[in-house]
């Protein structure tokens, strides 16, 4: 049997289009998260594009298809950049503490409650904060019961008890957009801005992305009316970015936080982030893992930044390999990932 190569790689993610329609708008309307009233669209959708990606090694491209300079919406990928603005706000001693209740930091109410009082910083990056509340008109109950592989079939938003923060994974939104929150209180300046300074700017990304607030996601802090950016795009808003940007993202990870000698991120972030989570070991600050096997096919030192739609930085540190891809079937994910591992391995 012949082993496959980086082209047939790229033909298979070609020939295996998300499911996702180019309407996004309409699709995100239709229920596809949510039935009504919770599938109320609260930001900015824009139609997708083409599926496209690249694929590099060392720093090299080897294989591109599609235009990956594309800026598209890209879902909860958002949540892995972040797990990275928190490890900039570590860096500079505004979170010096990821198991200190968030409440010592963030006084807007939010973590006054029994049920809140006890939530870390930890517990906002891996998932298991079991926070209650509602933030922008969007219930935390929204997301309960969610069940990532079953998305869009299957009930959520049930009543189920909560149980004690750290000791529940639950993949919500509601919650993660909670930290986005917490995080513009530390930096008291807009995410989009210290993702482009601290970030984008010195691994030389474009200015080509834009990270979008819901409409009603203003708060004041110090007499200013900031923005609260998403961690993804399920009631609209969040990252639209292109390929090639988040190929430099996913480099400046594989490089542990440090682009052209300097260190972007603090030491230790990196290594940190990408420990499985103790009650789901696919997950780690808001990255996904395969040490479990998650993604059968796919390397298991692989990590995953992943959107709904099929849309993927995959970075495989055991060959020095980031590539994208953008509205791919997600079922194929591992399959393609299969197909470069083997074609690189000839």
């Amino acid at each position: 049997m012949t082993e496959p190569s980086l082209s047939d790689a790229v033909a298979f993610a070609e020939a295996h289009e998300s499911p996702f329609p180019r309407d996004l708008l309409a699709h995100l309307e239709g229920s596809h998260f949510d039935p009504p009233p919770h599938n109320a669209v609260i930001g900015p959708v824009f139609p997708r594009g083409a599926p496209n990606g690249l694929i590099e090694q060392g720093g090299r491209r080897l294989a591109t298809w599609g235009d990956p300079r594309q800026a598209d919406m890209t879902f909860s990928v958002a949540k892995s950049y972040l797990s990275l603005l928190a490890g900039i706000a570590h860096g500079d001693g505004l979170l010096p503490d990821l198991d200190e209740p968030v409440r010592r930091r963030v006084h807007d109410g939010g973590f006054e409650s029994d049920q809140n009082a006890n939530i870390t910083w930890r517990h906002l990056l891996t998932n298991t904060s079991e926070w209650e509340g509602e933030l922008f008109g969007k219930s935390d109950q929204i997301d309960r019961g969610r069940d990532l592989a079953r998305e869009g079939a299957g009930p959520k938003g049930i009543a189920r008890p909560l149980q004690a923060p750290g000791s529940y994974w639950e993949y919500n939104d509601v919650r993660v957009n909670r930290l986005s929150l917490c995080l513009l209180h530390l930096f008291r300046r807009p995410l989009p801005e210290i993702f482009a300074e601290r970030i984008m700017d010195p691994i030389g990304g474009s200015r080509d992305w834009v990270w979008y607030p819901y409409d009603n996601a203003w708060v004041e802090i110090d007499g200013r009316r900031l923005p609260s950016v998403p961690g993804g795009t399920h009631w609209g808003g969040g990252m639209r970015i292109g390929a090639e940007d988040q190929a430099l993202v996913g480099r400046l990870v594989l490089n542990d936080g440090v682009w052209g000698g300097r260190r972007i991120l603090p030491e230790g972030w990196v290594k940190q982030s990408l420990a499985p989570c103790p009650l789901n070991p696919s997950y780690g600050f808001l990255w996904w893992l395969n040490g479990a096997g998650r993604w059968p096919g796919a390397p298991a030192d692989s990590v995953f930044a992943m959107g709904a739609g099929g849309n993927v930085t995959w970075m495989w540190p055991g060959a020095d390999v980031v590539a994208v891809l953008r509205w791919v079937n997600p079922e194929k994910v591992g399959a393609f990932c299969a197909m470069v591992a083997r074609a690189l391995a000839r």
